[in-house]
């Protein structure tokens, strides 16, 4: 079974770790040379890490690595299962998945890792959208064991059961989604950032105390904290399209705090600078 993942970014890059150490042979596809590099280095050293801690042998590493392939060449992404992990914007999800359907069999299954747009209407347009599903997965997706299998209107059951099954093969822990926004995590989840911003936003606290509170609490990382982890953009992309998706419901609101660190480019640990500062 050959795997195609669309998007060398930390997710992607995550998921390629994850689907090597499993046995398969996967192919990572960006547009950008630059992305792919990144990526590259990103897997090396997180395999690096995995050996020196002893969770993996060398051995382990080296075969897995044997398994790795990159591309820039839409042309070459051709496989048995896709899963796209590009940026959340509908119209370049829709672009990509008709060129892959283009080229391959009806027997390729697609698949978005999308954490917020509804799976139905990435669909739109294929020919077959009864083999497109969503496949999320969480950031580290190597690390975190939780993957939602997402069902658009069309998807058919075998397909959804074939992703879970992919899923689960990975040592994932799989559960089946509806299309609803956010689905299950991002709904649940969306109010400790959104309350978080609130709280920092009124001056009730300042993120770092509300950080504190919230992992004293038992939570393995504050609000902001796991923001600057996703990613500020990322997480603030999630808020606003679940904000339109439930008709501009008050309480998914976007932060206004947010909305400036996107503006200044502070998307937390990638570019160095979120709401911590982690250049010193």
């Amino acid at each position: 079974m050959k795997i195609i993942i669309a998007g060398a970014g930390v997710m992607g890059s995550g998921i390629a770790i994850s689907s090597i150490l499993a046995g398969y042979e996967t192919l990572v596809y960006d547009i950008h040379d630059a992305a792919l590099q990144k990526g590259s280095a990103y897997i090396y050293k997180d395999l690096e890490a995995s050996e020196s801690k002893g969770r993996i042998t060398q051995e382990a590493k080296e075969k897995a690595l044997g398994r790795l392939q990159f591309t820039s060449k839409r042309e070459e992404l051709v496989g048995d299962l896709i899963i796209e992990a590009v940026l959340e914007k509908l119209e370049i999800k829709r672009e990509l998945f008709a060129h892959l359907e283009s080229i391959n069999t009806d027997s390729c299954i697609l698949a978005t890792n999308t954490s917020s747009i509804p799976v139905t209407q990435i669909a739109n347009g294929l020919k077959k959208p009864e083999r497109f599903v969503g496949i999320h997965f969480f950031n580290p997706a190597q690390v975190m064991k939780l993957v939602e299998i997402i069902s658009g209107v069309a998807t058919s059951p075998d397909i959804a059961t074939a992703a879970f099954n992919w899923a689960h093969s990975l040592g994932k822990t799989a559960v089946y989604a509806k299309d609803a926004p956010g689905f299950i995590v991002n709904r649940v989840a969306r109010h400790y950032y959104v309350e978080g911003l609130k709280l920092a936003e009124e001056q009730v606290a300042d993120f770092k105390a509300i950080d504190r509170l919230c992992e004293a609490s038992g939570f393995k990382l504050g609000p902001f904290k796991l923001m600057d982890l996703i990613g500020v953009e990322t997480n603030f992309s999630v808020t606003s399209s679940m904000f339109a998706q439930f008709h501009n419901d008050s309480k998914f609101r976007p932060s206004r705090i947010q909305q400036q660190k996107v503006d200044a480019g502070h998307f937390g640990r990638k570019t160095g600078k979120g709401f911590y500062d982690y250049e010193t």
